[in-house]
């Protein structure tokens, strides 16, 4: 059990810090930013799904998805 926790990563704040600098810069409209939100987002949700119920795990998915589309609309839009 101890060799599990140990395992486990802990989420940084400097995790969340890029995973949010990245969503203002695409909200804005640098969509070049895009592949940082992706990188930061999928290994922010990586570490955290490590302590996700299966319910939890789908439901940021989901937030994911829809954070994805919203910005694909905004993008073509443009």
């Amino acid at each position: 059990m101890a060799d599990q926790l140990q395992q486990v990563e802990k989420i940084l704040p400097e995790d969340i810090a890029r995973t949010f600098e990245a969503a203002v810069n695409v909200f804005q409209g640098k969509s070049e930013h895009m592949d940082d939100l992706l990188k930061n987002g999928g290994t922010l949700l990586r570490k955290a799904s490590k302590n996700f119920t299966s319910t939890q795990l789908i439901l940021s998915v989901a937030a994911l998805a829809v954070v994805a589309i919203v910005v694909i609309n905004r993008a073509t839009e443009d």
